[in-house]
């Protein structure tokens, strides 16, 4: 065994530097090599975890949320690995560990945090034995490679049947999420978003949820956040929204972000995040959760939140001349939705870039451009300079915008990602707004930094609890 483990790890480093080498990231593939050298490498580095092991799976905010919990975790003094560049299958997963691993098989961390596809989810849990399980939302997304949300639901519920003790940190805004409370074997903790200035009573957009899990019945909302998150109840049986253990009772949005109040175990806290959206509230109140689980101190894990900085592609801020401009990945209605909202909901003029390409890993058919609310965008044109379209398919989401009320004259398309961004970037707007699928976003992030400046933290944006002492940092 030891010198298969021998064999495996030295493969998978050596393949690592050499796409590196290449310009590649390396996520995926020294696993892939790793495993074919020794299929258990990694039931064996991960077996090695000092403490707890924690996956985080679901549609979106997965790897933001898994990024925050690492967080928080070095803060509190604690090694950890992780699968921080979102390459979530079992091929990924295995990368994380062989990097980390020495040449003798010794992993050295206290906790893993391994975000995992949801597809991927009964071949990791196989293999790794999580004490933590988040599950952040259910929605629609690339049914070409994937299956529909039921039989995904179900994959996911054969799945944790595997785990003898383990906590589900569930989202209780998402009807399709809290129904696994319903696992007699797993306690579950319940984050949530209570009622807010922008709770809508209808809902216009894709909606996943619309009938009672158990018994068929339509669920009644009282109101709704985005998508089929909110208030929910069945008139016919006893499913409803549970009560959250962590909730976020009111948003404002800020020039760096989100200031949220919240409540955890009756205490009533204030968090900063550098991060715009719902959606980001949604990832720090899961992450929260789970700090709180874990028993890391409440002062470190909001300060570490506060000081968070997105990753590529989630809502990652930079500067172009004095010029903020803003890199999204969008993939999905929904979460092109609540980007498109928080598009809307920011002040001044904006010029927009989008890029959308069909490769396999983006999702062949790109119909879900159809059920994005790009007309919210058309009613408040005046607010939009330009729209540039891109990536493989442009004349499609150009056509998609049109059809959206954006005045055509406001429309061009420009097939050559480099020139289409410089002159986005270089616009008359007071901010730039690109988004992109997932295999478009990496090259777009190479010219970005080429022309941009990221932008840097300050010390002001930190989170902060009143009448609590300073955080310090947790013994090991």
């Amino acid at each position: 065994m030891k010198l298969k483990l021998f064999a495996a790890i030295l493969a998978g480093k050596t393949v690592f530097w050499l796409s590196r080498l290449r310009g590649n990231k390396g996520t995926s593939l020294p696993g892939l090599v790793a495993r074919k050298f020794y299929g258990d490498s990694l039931r064996v580095l991960a077996a090695q975890v000092r403490k707890e092991i924690i996956v985080v799976s679901g549609t979106n905010g997965k790897t933001t949320t898994c990024n925050m919990i690492v967080g928080m975790l070095m803060d509190a003094g604690y090694d950890t690995i992780a699968n921080r560049e979102g390459a979530n299958m079992i091929t990924g997963v295995t990368t994380s560990f062989i990097l980390s691993a020495d040449m003798g098989g010794n992993i050295d961390c206290d906790y893993a945090v391994l975000e995992v596809d949801e597809a991927s989810m009964p071949k990791v849990l196989a293999e790794v034995t999580p004490s933590v399980v988040v599950l952040t939302n259910f929605f629609r997304d690339q049914l070409d490679r994937y299956w529909e949300l039921d039989k995904i639901i179900r994959v996911i519920r054969d799945a944790l049947s595997t785990l003898k003790r383990a906590t589900l940190v569930l989202n209780a805004d998402d009807p399709l999420v809290s129904q696994f409370s319903d696992n007699k074997l797993l306690p579950s903790v319940f984050y949530g978003l209570g009622k807010h200035q922008r709770c809508i009573k209808t809902n216009s957009q894709t909606r996943e949820a619309k009938f009672c899990p158990y018994c068929g019945e339509q669920l009644i909302y009282d109101y709704f956040h985005y998508g089929q998150l909110g208030k929910y109840r069945c008139p016919n049986c006893y499913f409803e929204r549970p009560d959250p253990f962590v909730e976020v009772l009111e948003t404002v949005t800020t020039k760096k972000g989100m200031e949220c109040r919240l409540i955890y175990d009756n205490k009533d806290v204030l968090l900063n995040i550098r991060a715009r959206g719902l959606y980001n509230v949604y990832n720090a109140m899961a992450a929260l959760s789970v700090g709180l689980r874990l028993g890391v101190d409440v002062d470190i894990v909001l300060e570490s939140l506060g000081k968070y900085r997105t990753v590529t592609g989630r809502m990652e801020s930079y500067v172009y001349h004095d010029k903020p401009a803003f890199l999204i990945l969008v993939k999905n209605p929904t979460g092109f939705n609540e980007a498109i909202a928080t598009l809307a909901a920011a002040e001044g003029t904006k010029d927009v870039f989008i890029a959308i390409n069909d490769n396999e890993a983006d999702g062949l058919d790109i119909s879900w451009l159809w059920d994005v609310d790009f007309e919210l965008l058309g009613e408040e044109s005046s607010s939009y300079l330009c729209f540039i379209c891109s990536g493989q398919r442009g004349e499609e989401i150009a056509l998609r915008l049109k059809y959206a009320g954006i005045p055509p004259g406001k429309i061009t398309i420009d097939r050559n990602i480099k020139t289409a961004i410089g002159n986005a970037l270089s616009g008359r707007a007071g901010s730039t707004y690109l988004f992109t699928t997932y295999t478009a976003l990496w090259p777009v992030h190479k010219i970005i930094k080429r022309l941009a400046t990221k932008e840097i933290a300050d010390d002001q944006c930190l989170s902060s609890v009143s009448g609590l002492a300073e955080p310090v940092r947790r013994p090991r």
